[in-house]
């Protein structure tokens, strides 16, 4: 009996209807990413292990897929080093390449690869899938596509401001309206573990501090306390667990708070610039707020931090984030190359539009019109105007096969397509077309020219 197919756990095919939506969503986020002067790259689905190897911290290196070595993977490695079952040993000579976590390391890579070809500051924008080893749950799947925007080779904070009024043109475009673009400052990070004196709990304290819409204050006092931060620590901390109102009280109470930081009072500044500049430009439909708990656990953002939180009335994750990296390509030898980035949650962003019937009704993969098919000589006379047809856009075809007329009526009803046209031996002498709209069940005799005006 013949295995029964499936696919892996954390991935999916997409039907027609799906691919044509989520090329909707594609279409907008890339035509602003072109109007905001972003430029397209694309770079391979594996990069070499030791190229994303070490850039997300612990968590991230956990979730890279590794690719076993073609041919004979275990050739490197002895009987003795078999026996010791140590995985992290292991892992390096059976696994020499790994598909992508992310679009950003990769980029840094590319950067850095063709640095002598690339015009500084340099703007790209990417639309590929990456490959995450997490569990699946809903909006969470193991091979998703990142929209990303990214500018290097500049430290302006206008930069920032551009980045967020990105997101929030993408989001109006797609009918999203009341998305937040959270935004903090690792810099402000740094400054309170410093005020508290966690300096060297940087991480730590950052990761326990993201963590608090998912687990609550409780918990993130106690994953704090588990990773040997101190009470009395935790409890000059204890503001941000309740941290409201405007963003001009949140930067004052963070002006007062980290009065004694150089480093914090850098971010404040930063912060204090991207969001006067933005109100005083303004938003078309998406809100700004300082969220001093947003931490993203990347290890390499140095300053501004972005996440943008869907509607208030959709229960779902994050649908993009992003931030400020002063010198991720130092990583490759390139020092000093200031970059800062945001990212798209295609899939997210996805079904949250399902969830909220905002995809438009003309968004189809299907045909406009699907021409009867009554035998040779009919099908003969349909394929020349269907082919003038497609020569202006317009998407028609003919049933292939001359069958009951009732059944290729059943297709066209199947596939969604709106219109028929028939075309027998009355038309033909007449040089004429018959289109039946399928809804509504009238019918009209048309001319070609009546025909390509009507379904276009």
């Amino acid at each position: 009996m013949a295995q029964k197919p499936s696919i892996p756990k954390g991935t999916r095919d997409f039907s027609p209807a799906e691919v044509a939506k989520r090329q909707y969503i594609i279409s907008i986020i890339k035509s602003n990413f072109e109007k905001f002067g972003f430029q397209p790259i694309e770079t391979p689905s594996f990069e070499n292990s030791e190229t994303l190897m070490g850039k997300y911290g612990e968590e991230g290196d956990r979730l890279i897929f590794k690719i076993l070595n073609s041919g004979d993977y275990l050739d490197k490695v002895s009987g003795e080093e078999l026996q010791t079952i140590n995985a992290k040993q292991l892992t390096g000579k059976i696994s020499e390449k790994a598909l992508r976590y992310d679009l950003t390391v990769p980029f840094a890579r590319y950067v850095v690869q063709h640095q002598n070809e690339i015009e500084f500051p340099f703007k790209r924008y990417q639309i590929q899938p990456v490959w995450r080893a997490d569990r699946p749950q809903k909006g969470r799947f193991r091979e998703f596509f990142q929209c990303d925007a990214d500018v290097v080779g500049s430290n302006s904070l206008w930069q920032e401001v551009e980045l967020v009024q990105l997101y929030d043109s993408v989001f109006t475009q797609l009918g999203l309206e009341g998305v937040t673009i959270k935004i903090n400052n690792r810099k402000i990070l740094s400054g309170i573990a410093e005020v508290i004196g966690a300096q060297d709990k940087l991480i730590d304290f950052t990761v326990a501090l993201d963590k608090l819409d998912k687990i609550g204050e409780e918990g993130v006092k106690k994953e704090m306390i588990e990773k040997g931060i101190s009470e009395s620590a935790i409890e000059k901390v204890q503001p941000l667990f309740h941290f409201t109102g405007a963003i001009s009280e949140k930067i004052s109470r963070l002006s007062s708070l980290l009065a004694k930081s150089e480093e914090g009072m850098k971010g404040v500044k930063e912060l204090q610039f991207i969001c006067e500049t933005v109100a005083n430009l303004g938003l078309n439909s998406a809100v700004l707020d300082l969220d001093v708990t947003l931490a993203r656990g990347l290890n390499y953002y140095t300053g501004a931090i972005f996440e943008v939180a869907p509607p208030k009335k959709v229960a779902m994750g994050s649908i993009g984030g992003g931030g400020r990296y002063d010198d991720l390509t130092g990583i490759f030898g390139l020092k000093d190359m200031s970059g800062v980035g945001i990212s798209f949650g295609l899939d997210r962003i996805y079904l949250v539009i399902e969830e909220l019937g905002l995809f438009p009704e003309t968004v189809t993969s299907t045909s406009k019109a699907l021409f009867i098919n009554y035998g040779e000589k009919e099908a003969f006379y349909a394929m020349k105007a269907i082919t003038k047809l497609r020569s202006f856009g317009i998407k028609v075809e003919l049933y292939p096969d001359n069958v009951k007329v009732g059944k290729q009526f059943q297709y066209a009803d199947k596939r969604g397509i709106p219109f028929a046209v028939i075309v027998g031996e009355t038309e033909m002498i007449e040089a004429k077309f018959a289109l039946k709209n399928l809804v509504t069940g009238t019918q009209e005799l048309l001319d070609f020219e009546a025909l390509k005006k009507a379904l276009n």
